[in-house]
């Protein structure tokens, strides 16, 4: 489907709806107008009509859940142009923010709080002014269009979104593919060896593969390489106290150990004495 323009409601911006943007935008490159749809809009299959009208029907590029019953599942603007790209649930499973953005849109604070386990006023102390100037300077104008700072702002954090779920499953795999699971002085420790290609990110997607195989209580490190030199990075999983990497501080191939103790650096690059850094680090 070709789309040539977006459309979303006017008045208060949100960050469903505003999320929904920036990945329509990162996919489509067209302009965002901010007013209410006529039926003509709803009707027209080249405008995307976001969080307003009354309707979800992807095959005409209408994406609102208003209209969904008090019980339904809550899924926002955003959700529902993700499950159109067909990556939902791997943006479910990669995204933690996502599904608590979802029930504060649909649910709002208190309910959300409450699902949450916190008080109303921790959700507060968690905004960042960056939503906030975007979310304002969105709600100022009744469009925005390529070329905008705006815009191009929304369109990058579109596109990063989008690459960020994507890349993932596929960073998954190749994880699956050379990770070992070491077992060091009683405790399961990650390993990722150094490959030819490397990662941009080497550590990047190793905690959501210690989760995809349900070891999440039970791996206690990680080791992978340094992005950074020849060596490894040696680093808490989960922040678990087990290992304290100051103890290896003082190891002449250790050539970092944060003051904290939660992760190390070492231009060792054999299994054996990696595997003899951690057990240094082991905390009885």
């Amino acid at each position: 489907m070709s789309i040539h323009q977006i459309l979303t409601h006017p008045g208060g911006a949100h960050k469903d709806e505003f999320l929904a943007c920036c990945v329509l935008a990162a996919v489509h490159g067209c302009t965002i107008v901010r007013r209410e749809p006529t039926q003509a809009d709803l009707d027209d299959l080249s405008t995307a009509v976001v969080d307003v009208g009354g309707e979800h029907d992807p095959s005409r590029a209408n994406f609102d859940h208003h209209q969904f019953p008090r019980d339904h599942e809550p899924v926002c603007a955003l959700s529902l142009v993700l499950m159109d790209l067909g990556i939902y649930e791997d943006a479910r499973s990669f995204c933690d923010w996502l599904e608590t953005a979802e029930r504060f849109d649909v649910t709002g604070p208190n309910s959300t709080a409450k699902w949450l386990g916190v008080e109303r006023d921790a959700l507060a102390r968690l905004v960042s002014p960056i939503d906030i100037t975007l979310l304002r300077r969105f709600a100022m104008v009744s469009q925005v269009k390529a070329g905008d700072p705006l815009y191009e702002v929304m369109r990058w954090v579109g596109e990063d979104l989008l690459e960020f779920i994507k890349s993932l499953r596929q960073r998954l795999a190749f994880v699956a593919e050379h990770a070992e699971v070491w077992e060091v002085d009683g405790l399961k420790v990650l390993f990722m060896p150094r490959t030819d290609p490397m990662p941009e990110e080497a550590s990047a997607g190793l905690g959501r593969y210690i989760e995809s195989l349900g070891l999440e209580k039970e791996v206690a490190g990680m080791v992978y390489p340094d992005r950074r030199g020849a060596g490894y990075g040696l680093s808490r999983f989960n922040d678990d106290a087990r290992f304290d990497f100051t103890r290896i501080e003082g190891e002449e191939d250790v050539h970092f150990a944060h003051a904290r103790g939660f992760v190390a650096k070492s231009s060792a690059d054999q299994v054996e004495r990696l595997k003899e850094l951690l057990k240094i680090a082991r905390v009885v």
